[in-house]
């Protein structure tokens, strides 16, 4: 399993809406932004099902998604892919809940998906440009 760098932590840490990216098993695509995310630990990222249609459905027919990292505060640009599972019960799912519940009273925390690291690309201008750096 790969396991995110501290620098890729903290460009983690430093996005506060990431570019969530699915496709459904016809291959069309799906961008939506995501609020509710937490990094479980080197290896898995969490987020909040609120309000997700399209990225639940394509999660349900193609289990693989993508994560965006660039903005103010990250050095660099970054790509994430992962295996995604929808979960809707259990310890961790209460907690990730309850957090979510504390920032937005009012959210559903109808479910999350559980994204375990299988690769990370950067996404930075030049030679390199895509390359597999994880």
């Amino acid at each position: 399993m790969v396991q995110l760098t501290d620098d890729l932590i903290e460009a983690f840490n430093a996005i506060r809406v990431i570019p969530f990216a699915t496709a459904g098993i016809d291959g069309a695509p799906n961008v939506a932004p995501m609020a509710g995310k937490e990094l479980v630990n080197r290896d898995t990222i969490l987020v909040m099902d609120n309000f997700m249609q399209k990225t639940v459905a394509n999660i349900r027919e193609n289990p693989r998604a993508a994560i965006y990292l660039w903005g103010e505060g990250v050095k660099g640009c970054f790509q994430i892919h992962g295996d995604v599972t929808y979960v809707t019960e259990g310890e961790q799912f209460e907690a990730f809940r309850q957090k979510t519940l504390a920032r937005m009273p009012k959210a559903p925390a109808k479910g999350m998906l559980v994204i375990k690291i299988t690769d990370v690309y950067t996404c930075s201008a030049g030679p390199g440009a895509g390359d597999k750096i994880l």
